[in-house]
């Protein structure tokens, strides 16, 4: 599991990371204080306070490089 912080603050941020993520086959999570959440859930993205940066947890073991390139825009 590879782990790293994302800021997701604007509506566009979102649908462009939730878009990006789907492409993987691998579980993402999102964590934010005490609530953890599926990632590549647009509707429990909205549930969290997106004014602050968020963890995100990558479940995969191998190819993590490919994820972190698409995911270059949002981490911080």
């Amino acid at each position: 599991m590879k782990t790293v912080h994302i800021s997701l603050n604007s509506i566009d941020k979102v649908k462009s990371f939730v878009n990006d993520i789907t492409k993987f086959d691998y579980d993402f999570d999102l964590v934010s204080g005490r609530y953890v959440i599926d990632a590549k859930s647009i509707m429990g993205i909205f549930s969290l306070d997106l004014s602050k940066p968020i963890e995100l947890n990558i479940h995969a073991e191998d190819n993590v490089d490919d994820v972190l390139a698409a995911l270059a825009p949002y981490t911080l």
